[in-house]
């Protein structure tokens, strides 16, 4: 039984570095190896300061505690604050082997319980962070007499690059966790030739309107030959050659090259042009997803490490008590993510469009979503869906995607959500806001056959329409096909044997543990099959 995951059979890391002292392998047992803190590699985990950032970060960094790793998960203060506020104290109190730290972000102090400005933090992370996680990184280095196990490898956000640097200076190995898809990373990657081509920046707001965006672009490395202009990420679509958010993604991009190895929440059959055409410019890249059921896989419900919630906003647990009493995929599930936001108009037609569908429908509606405001719904509407709809602000996202009620997902396209809503086999309306969101949006409806868009103009009779067709019409029953074909297939991979989970530990093995004997590798090895072998020969699941 692993102490770290509570699971037999699973594969736990030991750092036997230049740290320590040789381990005898053969008197020690893995137990006693992971429970001792000054022989666990120590991998310092660095997410970018959004919610869908944190999200998939923190299941990675429980993953790698339930492979033996001792892990520092590292927030700004802003977003440990929300945290505490969120959740409580015990959200950011860790487990043993799995501890909380703090960098600032660079912007003025605020207690704001909202996302902040997209342009304004990536700017400040920057140009900021550097000095501070490097500090971070030495203080911890150093902090043995506390019982804390020197770094031994950095995971950080692959729009987070300054962490490169920062574990040079310590001279550990850096892996940046692109958490965005493939498709939508080598979307950043021609943008370059937008500007090359005198594309971009456009010449005046009105090619926004006018219909250059639908222009069919020409064919280009790694994507799907549907693309069309408004499908690339929606940042180089700009007047301003010196769009703060342009220019931070082209700097992140193109530097990504500078790390030990790229990790991407995909897998390959799912993106494998995409996924080719990274391979042939960055270094080693390993797809570990879906991390959902990565994380399924590896982490048992009762190891220390599950309890721990990355949400910096209260969930409402009356969702899914909600949806247990509705019949099967007859719910409309509609969440926006953590940072679109929209004008109250919109968010009145959205309300029409589900109150005239005649489904039911779980509507999460962020305190934020509003502009600059507070959502305003009409009472009309409210009396319209009584006992039909349910109006959340917050919920358990990937729990409710998994639950037999939800028919549909009305999305902005996020990768954490079309990840989600692909391993729970169902299907999207794609309402995408910015970023690479739009191109997600166009590999779901062209290449995967899972979606339909909804339309850039929110309509009332648009959304309504859209609806009935995901959850009724022929065009709905083949999403759902599709659907579970690529649920069967991200499953496939991270079953044993499979692509994801190889990678994984190909990754723990070759990157992230700092160098070990070759003999103490292929003994680890000989032990960890000598014990499935014999769990095997007793009728028990190494996947238990």
């Amino acid at each position: 039984m692993c102490s770290a995951c509570n699971r037999r059979g699973c594969i736990s890391y030991t750092a036997a570095s230049r740290f320590h002292q040789p381990i005898d392998r053969r008197t020690t047992t893995y137990d006693d190896m992971v429970a001792a803190d000054e022989i666990k590699p120590h991998a310092v985990c660095l997410p970018f300061p959004a919610q869908g950032h944190v999200t998939p970060m923190m299941k990675l960094a429980k993953v790698l505690h339930c492979r033996g790793f001792h892990v520092t998960f590292v927030n700004t203060e802003y977003n440990h604050r929300r945290l505490i506020r969120s959740r409580g104290a015990a959200a950011v109190a860790g487990v043993p082997g799995f501890r909380f730290a703090t960098i600032p972000d660079g912007l003025p102090p605020s207690d704001a319980d909202a996302t902040q400005d997209p342009a304004s933090i990536c700017y400040s992370t920057m140009t900021t962070c550097l000095p501070h996680f490097t500090k971070l990184l030495v203080d911890l280095d150093g902090s043995r007499a506390a019982g804390i196990p020197p770094v031994t490898c950095v995971v950080a956000d692959g729009v987070m690059s300054f962490a490169v640097d920062a574990a040079k200076e310590l001279g550990v190995p850096c892996a940046l966790f692109w958490t965005a898809s493939s498709c939508g990373y080598m979307g950043y990657r021609h943008h370059r030739f937008f500007l090359d081509e005198g594309l971009s920046p456009l010449k005046d707001e009105e090619q926004l309107t006018n219909g250059f965006l639908d222009t069919v672009a020409r064919p280009a490395r790694g994507m799907s030959k549907h693309m069309r202009y408004r499908d690339y990420p929606s940042f180089i679509w700009t007047t301003d050659r010196g769009d703060i958010l342009l220019n931070f993604l082209l700097h992140e991009v193109e530097r990504a090259d500078r790390a030990d190895a790229v990790i991407l929440n995909t897998f390959d059959e799912l993106e494998q042009q995409a996924l080719d055409a990274m391979r042939a410019i960055l270094p080693p890249v390993y797809t570990i997803g879906p991390l959902g059921s990565l994380a399924d896989r590896v982490v048992a419900p009762d190891a220390p490490a599950a309890a721990i919630r990355p949400s910096l906003w209260k969930e409402d647990t009356a969702c899914l008590a909600w949806l247990d009493g509705r019949e099967p995929r007859s719910v409309v599930f509609v969440n926006y993510g953590s940072i679109t936001t929209m004008s109250n108009d919109e968010l009145v037609e959205f309300a029409w469009g589900l109150a005239n569908c005649g489904h039911g429908f779980l509507w999460i509606v962020r305190p934020d979503l509003i502009h600059g405001d507070a959502a305003v719904l009409p009472r009309e509407f409210l009396e319209a869906v009584a006992g039909r709809g349910l109006l959340a602000s917050w919920c358990e996202q990937e729990a409710v995607l998994r639950h037999g009620a939800v028919g549909a997902f009305l999305t902005h396209c996020g990768w954490n959500s079309t990840m989600e809503s692909l391993s729970a086999g169902v299907p999207m309306l794609c309402w995408p806001f910015f970023a690479e969101q739009q191109t997600n949006a166009r590999y779901s409806c062209a290449e995967w056959g899972v979606g339909m868009e909804v339309g850039g103009g929110v309509r009332r009779e648009a959304v309504e329409a859209t609806i009935r067709e995901a959850m009724g019409g022929e065009k709905g029953k083949e999403m759902r096909r599709r659907a579970a074909e690529w649920k069967e297939l991200g499953a496939r991979a991270t079953q044993p044997g499979g692509r994801s989970l190889v990678n994984l530990d190909n990754l723990i093995k070759e990157v992230l543990l700092p160098k070990l004997d070759k003999d103490v590798v292929a003994l680890e090895s000989i032990e960890l099959n000598e014990d499935v072998s014999g769990m095997e020969e007793h009728g028990v699941s190494s996947s238990m």
